[in-house]
C-alpha cells in the first residue's frame, strides 16, 4: 500500500508499505525532501517496520525520532510527515484525490440561513448522505456573525448595531467576528471528513485546508501567504480569517471570510473589538474602507467568486449541485429554533 503527504510549504513524502497479522513488517520512505545523513532514511524506515498497523500519527513520528542521534537533519519534512503518510497508505487517512466535492455556488438568502447550512451539511456528511463540499454565501441583509465561543456584549455595541439596522447572530465555529453586508465579502464554507485532516494539529489543519485558496488568490493577482493560527495575509496586511470545528461523527466545517469593500467607520460603530483591531491601521477617519480584494485585484466580486471556483474545480474531483429541499428546510428550522434566538446568540453574554 502507498501513502503520500505534500508538507504544506515544505516537501513531498511517500511511502510504501506492507502489513502482516496487523503490523508493519516492511516500510520504504521516498520523496524529493533533504536528510542528513543518508543512513538516517534506514532508520525511518526500521522505525516503521514492527509497528502496529493502527499506530496513531504520533506513535509513529516518536518511534522515528527515537531512531535519530543528534547529527540527524530532516530539512522539508517531518517524523509527523511521514507518519500521516503512512496513515493514508493504511486507508486510516485520505488526501483530496480521494474525495468527489459537492461544489454549491452562491446562492442569495438570509446570512443566518448559511450560518445553519454549516450544520445541515457537517450532520448529512457524517451520516454519509452527501460528499464533502465547498459553498459560496451570499446574502440579502447585513447581520454581524459572532464565534461560537465570543462574548456578545464585548463584540457588539447594541446601540451601534440598532443604528443601523443590523442583527447577531453566534455560528457554531470558534474565531472572531464577522461583519457582513450584502456585496462586501467573500465567504466560503469547506465541509470535509476528519480523515483528510488525520494527524494535522488544529494549527497545521488550517494551513492545509487553506492551501487551495492561495492558488486561486495568485489568479487574481495577491500573492498571499498564510498566518497563523488562522490568517490569510498579502504584503499589504490581511485578507481573510478562518475559522474551524470538529463536530461529532468526524467532521470537519471549516470557513474563511475575506474583506472584498467593508465600510470600516460603519463596522467601528458595531464591533467593539473592532475599534481597537483598526486603530492600529489608521481607519478612524470618515469614509475610511476594508477593501484589500477590491483593491488588490481591481477585479468585480462575482469575478473573484468564479475564479476561486474554477480554480477549486480544476484542482480537485468536483461535481456542482443545489441546495436541496431538505437541506434548505432543515436550515429554515434551525434559523427558527437556534440562530435566532437570544438563548444561543447570547450564550456567553
Amino acid at each position: 500500500m502507498r501513502g503520500e503527504y505534500k508538507v504544506p510549504g515544505g516537501k513531498l513524502v511517500a511511502v510504501d508499505v506492507e502489513v502482516d497479522d496487523g503490523t508493519i513488517s516492511s516500510a520504504f520512505v521516498s520523496g524529493d525532501f533533504f536528510l542528513e545523513p543518508d543512513e538516517a532514511l534506514e532508520d525511518i524506515n526500521a522505525a516503521l517496520v514492527g509497528m502496529p498497523s493502527t499506530a496513531s500519527v504520533a506513535d509513529l513520528a516518536a518511534s522515528i525520532t527515537a531512531r535519530f542521534d543528534a547529527e540527524t537533519r530532516m530539512i522539508g519534512f517531518t517524523p509527523d510527515a511521514v507518519g500521516i503518510a503512512v496513515r493514508r497508505a493504511l486507508g486510516h487517512a485520505t488526501d483530496w484525490s480521494d474525495h468527489t466535492f459537492d461544489v454549491i455556488g452562491p446562492v442569495t438568502m438570509d446570512p443566518r440561513m448559511h450560518v445553519a447550512l454549516d450544520e445541515v451539511i457537517a450532520g448529512q456528511l457524517a451520516r454519509g448522505e452527501i460528499n464533502p463540499s465547498l459553498r459560496i454565501w451570499d446574502w440579502d441583509q447585513p447581520l454581524v456573525v459572532i464565534g461560537s465561543f465570543q462574548s456578545y456584549r464585548n463584540e457588539i455595541d447594541d446601540e451601534g448595531r440598532e443604528k443601523h439596522g443590523i442583527n447577531v447572530v453566534r455560528r457554531i465555529t470558534g474565531g472572531g467576528a464577522m461583519f457582513m453586508e450584502p456585496g462586501n465579502c467573500v465567504t466560503y464554507s469547506l465541509v470535509v471528513p476528519a480523515s483528510l485532516v488525520e494527524g494535522l494539529s488544529f494549527e497545521r489543519s488550517y494551513e492545509f485546508l487553506d492551501q487551495w485558496v492561495m492558488g486561486a488568490l495568485a489568479k487574481v493577482g495577491i500573492n498571499a501567504r498564510y498566518v497563523p493560527l488562522n490568517d490569510i495575509a498579502s504584503d499589504k496586511g490581511k485578507i481573510a480569517g478562518a475559522a474551524q470545528r470538529r463536530v461529532t461523527g468526524g467532521v470537519v466545517v471549516h470557513h474563511v471570510t475575506m474583506a472584498y469593500d467593508i465600510d470600516a467607520d460603519k463596522m467601528l460603530e458595531v464591533l467593539r473589538i473592532g475599534r481597537e483591531k483598526l486603530s492600529d491601521k489608521g481607519t478612524k477617519s470618515a469614509n475610511k474602507r476594508v477593501d484589500p480584494l477590491r483593491s488588490q485585484t481591481q477585479l468585480p466580486r462575482d469575478k473573484i467568486i468564479a475564479g476561486f471556483l474554477a480554480h477549486f474545480e480544476g484542482q480537485y474531483e468536483t461535481r456542482r449541485r443545489d441546495y436541496s429541499e431538505a437541506e434548505l428546510a432543515a436550515a429554515q428550522e434551525l434559523v427558527e429554533t437556534k440562530f435566532s434566538s437570544d438563548e444561543w446568540t447570547k450564550r456567553i453574554p
